[in-house]
């Protein structure tokens, strides 16, 4: 009986969020063929298609699969970037990408922050930024996104997200093609190659893309340094998840205290661990990261579905010039760390 109650559950959930999820799915199958193509981010072409199709996100039977997948998809594929990422690979590269990474990534989201209240903006809009121009793009905007609070008085966040990933994903794309012609110009070898773009451009995807475009070599160290950034997902989570705890005001129309740690900052770190350790086989490891990327790209579609376009039209032009100042800045940061280390 206890099972079947269970099961009873489990079904009726289910029931509720089958169409939402499926539309969504079906969205990702379309934007990961477009991106395959076009060598485009997928996360883009999924918030784009998911715009065209926001009617479906007002009524209906797809309003909850949407929501569930714009929020709990999203938060299961952030916990398995965790199989990425080993101790092993990080201190393999030695004290400098380890070092840069760290200051890169922390120093990036700081110089966000500040520079957003310098334009008239919150600083968390600057943090969002920040973290995911210094981390993995989109991923880490869509994370970070995850744990900043919404308060009454700030509707803008879902806006600021959808804002943040179209802008990174279109300046990775233009890193993609323009940091490798720079780095020849600049005459650096291929581990410098290497350093250089895994430590600047923003999502894996087009840290791949350049480094191999190059050679073998400088496509090895470019993923691993972007591992590096990667890796710093979990303590960047864990500061701001903190920080907002500290300074959480409870009354009326506020957010509940956010959780210490959020269940998917801890699966990410256990991820993480067990990686490591050697305990999940290649080929797990390999779905894992599909499974990853899968799930990524269909919240993302959900979240472009639960958006508008006109509202994106209201943005004007002064983000753009936050997120390519940030974009300047860090490979100014990278660059400067490639000086010293000689």
């Amino acid at each position: 009986m206890n099972v079947s109650l269970t099961l009873a559950g489990w079904r009726k959930p289910a029931r509720t969020n089958f169409h939402g999820i499926l539309v969504s799915v079906v969205v990702a199958v379309a934007a990961i063929s477009l991106a395959e193509h076009y060598r485009i981010s997928s996360m883009l072409f999924a918030l784009l298609l998911g715009m065209a199709l926001n009617f479906l996100s007002t009524e209906g039977r797809c309003v909850p699969g949407i929501r569930f997948s714009a929020s709990t998809l999203l938060r299961i594929g952030v916990a398995l970037l965790g199989v990425r990422i080993t101790f092993g690979q990080i201190t393999a590269l030695g004290a400098m990408p380890v070092a840069m990474a760290v200051l890169s990534v922390a120093l990036t989201i700081c110089f966000g922050a500040g520079l957003a209240r310098l334009m008239g903006y919150r600083s968390r809009f600057g943090v969002l930024t920040g973290g995911a121009v210094g981390i993995c793009g989109a991923s880490a905007a869509m994370a970070i996104a995850a744990v900043i609070p919404v308060q009454a008085d700030d509707k803008l966040k879902e806006r600021a997200t959808i804002f943040t990933v179209i802008g990174v994903s279109t300046l990775s794309t233009l890193a993609m093609v323009l940091y490798p012609m720079i780095t020849s110009l600049l005459g650096l070898d291929s581990q410098e190659a290497g350093v250089f773009l895994g430590g600047t451009i923003h999502d894996v995807a087009q840290v791949v893309g350049a480094g191999y475009g190059m050679s073998k070599e400088t496509g090895d160290i470019a993923t691993i340094v972007k591992l590096l950034r990667v890796a710093m997902l979990l303590p960047v989570i864990l500061v701001i998840t903190l920080s907002y705890r500290k300074h959480h005001v409870a009354g009326p129309g506020s957010t509940p205290k956010p959780p210490l740690l959020p269940w998917f900052v801890m699966a990410f770190a256990v991820i993480v661990v067990i990686n490591s350790v050697g305990l999940i086989p290649a080929a797990l490891q390999q779905a894992l990261q599909t499974l990853s990327t899968w799930l990524l790209v269909v919240s993302m579609a959900a979240i472009g579905m639960k958006s508008h376009l006109k509202d994106l039209a209201t943005v004007g032009l002064k983000p753009i010039v936050l997120m390519v100042i940030e974009t300047a800045f860090l490979a100014i940061i990278v660059a400067m760390f490639l000086v010293l280390a000689h």
